[in-house]
């Protein structure tokens, strides 16, 4: 949920105003809408979404505490950049995770299960052919998180999801670089074939292989945009005149460029 319209809709069912806002902000932020290094404005924010300022400060905090954006007094608060160091944590804990459910699911995954599994394969081919990334991104969070869920672990899954924001971006990133939809794809079918077969150990190699093939796609996508990476474990302060607003643009275009 993204979308003022939404936010407003949950507002009506009773919903926690500041948790609404968290989830607009970082659904934005990790979808790209918000990126790397770009500006966010309270004041437009609060308009935008018709709240006050005080849940938008607040959610914003929250933000900075999982590292998504920098706050810096006097000056403003910026989307943070990508660092390759919470790319890598983010990653250990998914991988720890997946993995280790993985391992639970063989011998216990049925053929509806299967089956399940199979029907997301096939959305994921239809969304590849219709070149609809962001549909292909939803479809690979479904699979992962049925994976889980055949494991027993499916209370697990969220654990994952809030750990993996930084993950996420350079992720959402890698898409329209590296155009290897069929390539996920093939991978995540692999899994499928080798956890139906009970073929634990190499079920596992092969979910490994696929979940850090993220490394070498960030390699390529800091070629192409270094802006949107940081080296420094603290964030580098911006410039006042490089900085945007957040309803003023640099958002990431589908080809990857970021405008």
């Amino acid at each position: 949920m993204a979308s003022a319209e939404g936010l407003h809709a949950a507002r009506s069912r009773g919903r926690n105003t500041r948790q609404l806002v968290h989830e607009v902000l970082r659904s934005r932020i990790v979808g790209l809408e918000l990126a790397p290094g770009s500006a966010v404005s309270e004041n437009e924010l609060a308009a935008e979404l018709g709240v006050s300022r005080t849940p938008v400060r607040e959610s914003l905090i929250l933000l900075a505490d999982e590292g998504l954006v920098d706050i810096y007094p006097q000056m403003g608060t910026f989307v943070s950049r990508i660092r390759e160091r919470d790319v890598a944590s983010a990653q250990f804990i998914r991988e720890a995770l997946e993995r280790a459910a993985l391992r639970d699911a063989v011998g216990r995954v049925g053929a509806r299960d299967v089956a399940e599994l199979r029907v997301l394969l096939a959305a994921q081919e239809e969304a590849d052919r219709q070149s609809d990334m962001e549909g292909f991104f939803q479809l690979d969070e479904e699979f992962h998180a049925r994976l889980m869920a055949v494991s027993g672990h499916a209370s697990a899954w969220p654990v994952v999801g809030q750990a993996k924001a930084q993950l996420d971006r350079a992720r959402r990133l890698s898409l329209p670089m590296t155009q290897q939809m069929s390539l996920l794809i093939g991978q995540h079918r692999e899994v499928v074939d080798l956890l139906e077969a009970g073929d634990g150990d190499r079920a596992d190699e092969s979910l490994r292989s696929h979940l850090r093939l993220v490394f070498s796609d960030v390699e390529k996508i800091r070629a192409k945009h270094p802006e949107l990476f940081s080296d420094e474990d603290a964030p580098s302060r911006p410039r006042r005149d490089s900085a945007r607003r957040a309803g003023g643009g640099h958002r990431v275009t589908p080809d990857g460029s970021a405008h």
